[in-house]
Protein backbone atom coordinates (compact mmCIF):
# COMPACT_ATOMS: atom_id res chain seq x y z
CA UNK A 1 0.00 0.00 0.00
CA UNK A 2 1.19 3.55 -0.64
CA UNK A 3 2.19 5.58 2.39
CA UNK A 4 0.10 8.57 1.25
CA UNK A 5 -2.69 9.01 -1.26
CA UNK A 6 -3.23 12.50 -2.69
CA UNK A 7 -6.77 12.99 -3.96
CA UNK A 8 -6.87 14.16 -7.57
CA UNK A 9 -10.09 15.98 -8.38
CA UNK A 10 -8.70 18.48 -10.87
CA UNK A 11 -8.19 21.20 -8.25
CA UNK A 12 -4.86 21.66 -6.51
CA UNK A 13 -1.11 21.90 -6.82
CA UNK A 14 -0.71 18.13 -7.04
CA UNK A 15 2.84 17.95 -8.34
CA UNK A 16 4.31 20.19 -5.62
CA UNK A 17 2.44 18.31 -2.90
CA UNK A 18 3.57 14.96 -4.29
CA UNK A 19 7.21 16.01 -4.54
CA UNK A 20 7.23 17.42 -1.00
CA UNK A 21 5.73 14.23 0.44
CA UNK A 22 8.25 12.14 -1.47
CA UNK A 23 11.03 14.35 -0.09
CA UNK A 24 9.74 13.34 3.36
CA UNK A 25 10.21 9.69 2.45
CA UNK A 26 6.64 8.83 1.52
CA UNK A 27 5.50 6.66 -1.33
CA UNK A 28 2.79 8.76 -2.97
CA UNK A 29 -0.14 7.79 -5.17
CA UNK A 30 -2.16 10.56 -6.85
CA UNK A 31 -5.62 9.26 -7.73
CA UNK A 32 -9.38 9.72 -7.76
CA UNK A 33 -10.00 5.96 -7.49
CA UNK A 34 -12.48 5.33 -4.66
CA UNK A 35 -11.09 1.97 -3.61
CA UNK A 36 -7.49 3.20 -3.50
CA UNK A 37 -8.47 6.23 -1.42
CA UNK A 38 -10.54 4.18 1.03
CA UNK A 39 -7.72 1.66 1.49
CA UNK A 40 -5.00 4.29 2.01
CA UNK A 41 -3.24 4.54 5.38
CA UNK A 42 -3.23 8.36 5.11
CA UNK A 43 -4.78 10.81 2.67
CA UNK A 44 -4.12 14.39 1.55
CA UNK A 45 -6.85 16.64 0.14
CA UNK A 46 -5.18 19.58 -1.65
CA UNK A 47 -6.97 22.50 -3.23
CA UNK A 48 -6.73 25.92 -4.81
CA UNK A 49 -9.42 28.18 -6.24
CA UNK A 50 -13.08 28.58 -5.33
CA UNK A 51 -14.94 26.52 -2.73
CA UNK A 52 -18.05 25.87 -4.84
CA UNK A 53 -16.04 24.72 -7.86
CA UNK A 54 -14.03 22.33 -5.70
CA UNK A 55 -17.13 20.85 -4.06
CA UNK A 56 -18.76 20.43 -7.48
CA UNK A 57 -15.68 18.57 -8.71
CA UNK A 58 -15.71 16.27 -5.67
CA UNK A 59 -19.43 15.60 -6.12
CA UNK A 60 -19.12 14.84 -9.84
CA UNK A 61 -16.41 12.29 -9.10
CA UNK A 62 -18.43 10.74 -6.28
CA UNK A 63 -15.70 11.60 -3.79
CA UNK A 64 -17.74 13.36 -1.09
CA UNK A 65 -19.03 10.15 0.60
CA UNK A 66 -15.62 8.52 0.05
CA UNK A 67 -13.79 11.28 1.94
CA UNK A 68 -16.43 11.31 4.67
CA UNK A 69 -16.17 7.53 5.04
CA UNK A 70 -12.38 7.44 5.33
CA UNK A 71 -12.47 10.26 7.87
CA UNK A 72 -15.14 8.51 9.92
CA UNK A 73 -13.15 5.27 10.03
CA UNK A 74 -10.14 7.07 11.49
CA UNK A 75 -7.81 7.44 8.51
CA UNK A 76 -5.45 10.42 8.96
CA UNK A 77 -6.69 13.11 6.55
CA UNK A 78 -4.85 16.35 5.81
CA UNK A 79 -6.55 19.22 3.97
CA UNK A 80 -4.26 21.86 2.45
CA UNK A 81 -5.35 25.47 1.74
CA UNK A 82 -8.75 25.19 0.01
CA UNK A 83 -8.66 21.51 0.99
CA UNK A 84 -8.70 22.61 4.62
CA UNK A 85 -11.71 24.87 4.04
CA UNK A 86 -13.60 22.02 2.40
CA UNK A 87 -13.41 20.09 5.68
CA UNK A 88 -15.87 22.51 7.31
CA UNK A 89 -19.67 22.60 7.13
CA UNK A 90 -20.10 25.43 4.65
CA UNK A 91 -18.57 28.44 2.94
CA UNK A 92 -19.87 31.92 2.18
CA UNK A 93 -17.72 32.23 -0.96
CA UNK A 94 -19.97 33.02 -3.99
CA UNK A 95 -23.06 32.30 -1.92
CA UNK A 96 -23.52 29.55 0.64
CA UNK A 97 -22.04 26.19 -0.35
CA UNK A 98 -22.13 23.02 1.73
CA UNK A 99 -18.75 21.47 2.62
CA UNK A 100 -17.67 18.02 3.78
CA UNK A 101 -18.85 18.59 7.37
CA UNK A 102 -15.87 16.89 9.02
CA UNK A 103 -14.96 19.83 11.29
CA UNK A 104 -17.90 21.97 12.49
CA UNK A 105 -17.59 25.56 11.31
CA UNK A 106 -17.90 28.00 8.44
CA UNK A 107 -15.61 29.64 5.88
CA UNK A 108 -15.96 33.43 5.72
CA UNK A 109 -14.15 36.33 3.98
CA UNK A 110 -10.98 37.67 5.55
CA UNK A 111 -11.89 41.14 6.88
CA UNK A 112 -10.93 43.90 4.45
CA UNK A 113 -9.94 46.16 7.35
CA UNK A 114 -7.46 45.72 10.15
CA UNK A 115 -8.59 45.78 13.76
CA UNK A 116 -7.44 49.42 13.78
CA UNK A 117 -9.74 50.21 10.85
CA UNK A 118 -7.13 50.51 8.11
CA UNK A 119 -7.67 48.91 4.71
CA UNK A 120 -5.67 45.71 4.32
CA UNK A 121 -4.74 43.78 1.21
CA UNK A 122 -6.91 40.84 0.25
CA UNK A 123 -5.93 38.12 -0.53
CA UNK A 124 -3.58 37.41 2.34
CA UNK A 125 -0.40 36.44 0.48
CA UNK A 126 3.04 35.71 1.89
CA UNK A 127 4.87 34.42 4.92
CA UNK A 128 3.27 34.64 8.33
CA UNK A 129 4.13 33.25 11.75
CA UNK A 130 2.33 30.37 13.43
CA UNK A 131 1.24 30.95 17.01
CA UNK A 132 -0.64 28.69 19.44
CA UNK A 133 -4.36 29.31 19.20
CA UNK A 134 -4.54 29.79 22.97
CA UNK A 135 -2.19 29.91 25.93
CA UNK A 136 -3.00 26.32 26.88
CA UNK A 137 -2.25 24.89 23.42
CA UNK A 138 0.35 22.14 23.46
CA UNK A 139 1.51 21.08 20.01
CA UNK A 140 3.16 17.92 21.31
CA UNK A 141 1.76 14.88 19.57
CA UNK A 142 0.06 16.96 16.87
CA UNK A 143 1.08 17.70 13.29
CA UNK A 144 2.94 20.74 14.70
CA UNK A 145 5.00 18.62 17.08
CA UNK A 146 8.34 19.81 15.66
CA UNK A 147 7.27 23.39 14.91
CA UNK A 148 8.28 26.29 17.13
CA UNK A 149 5.82 29.15 17.76
CA UNK A 150 6.88 32.00 15.52
CA UNK A 151 7.96 29.76 12.64
CA UNK A 152 6.69 31.22 9.36
CA UNK A 153 4.73 29.47 6.61
CA UNK A 154 3.37 30.58 3.23
CA UNK A 155 -0.27 31.68 2.80
CA UNK A 156 -2.38 32.52 -0.26
CA UNK A 157 -6.10 32.93 0.52
CA UNK A 158 -9.01 35.36 0.59
CA UNK A 159 -11.33 33.36 2.87
CA UNK A 160 -10.68 31.92 6.31
CA UNK A 161 -12.01 29.03 8.36
CA UNK A 162 -13.91 29.77 11.55
CA UNK A 163 -14.36 26.51 13.51
CA UNK A 164 -17.44 26.32 15.73
CA UNK A 165 -15.28 25.19 18.63
CA UNK A 166 -12.10 26.96 19.67
CA UNK A 167 -10.79 23.53 20.61
CA UNK A 168 -10.54 22.80 16.88
CA UNK A 169 -7.90 25.51 16.46
CA UNK A 170 -4.31 24.35 16.82
CA UNK A 171 -2.59 27.45 15.45
CA UNK A 172 -3.43 30.94 14.29
CA UNK A 173 -1.65 33.63 12.35
CA UNK A 174 -2.16 37.35 12.82
CA UNK A 175 -3.34 39.40 9.86
CA UNK A 176 -4.18 43.00 10.62
CA UNK A 177 -4.95 42.05 14.21
CA UNK A 178 -7.37 39.31 13.16
CA UNK A 179 -6.63 35.79 14.36
CA UNK A 180 -6.85 33.59 11.27
CA UNK A 181 -7.07 29.84 11.78
CA UNK A 182 -3.83 28.47 10.32
CA UNK A 183 -4.16 24.86 11.51
CA UNK A 184 -7.36 23.18 12.63
CA UNK A 185 -8.07 19.65 13.70
CA UNK A 186 -10.64 17.22 15.02
CA UNK A 187 -9.54 13.68 15.86
CA UNK A 188 -7.84 12.27 12.73
CA UNK A 189 -8.84 15.19 10.47
CA UNK A 190 -6.34 18.06 10.15
CA UNK A 191 -6.27 21.17 7.98
CA UNK A 192 -3.51 23.65 7.10
CA UNK A 193 -4.64 26.98 5.63
CA UNK A 194 -1.11 27.62 4.36
CA UNK A 195 0.85 25.60 1.80
CA UNK A 196 3.29 23.31 3.64
CA UNK A 197 4.74 22.27 0.27
CA UNK A 198 5.79 25.91 -0.26
CA UNK A 199 6.85 26.62 3.33
CA UNK A 200 10.47 25.46 3.38
CA UNK A 201 11.80 23.45 6.31
CA UNK A 202 8.83 24.24 8.55
CA UNK A 203 6.42 22.89 5.94
CA UNK A 204 8.50 19.76 5.48
CA UNK A 205 8.48 19.15 9.25
CA UNK A 206 4.68 19.28 9.18
CA UNK A 207 4.39 16.93 6.20
CA UNK A 208 6.93 14.53 7.69
CA UNK A 209 4.94 14.39 10.93
CA UNK A 210 1.78 13.63 8.93
CA UNK A 211 3.58 10.89 6.98
CA UNK A 212 4.46 9.25 10.27
CA UNK A 213 0.97 9.55 11.73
Amino acid sequence: MPDVVVIDYGVGNLYSVQRSLEHCGATVTVTSDHDVILAAPRVVLPGVGAFDSAMNALQQLGLVPVIQALANKGTPLLGICLGMQLLLDESEEFGLTKGLGLIPGRVVPIPAQTIAGDIQKIPHIGWNALEPACATNDWQGTILDHVTPGDAVYFVHSFMAVPSSEESRLANCDYGGHKIAAVIGRANVIGCQFHPEKSGETGLKILKKFCNA
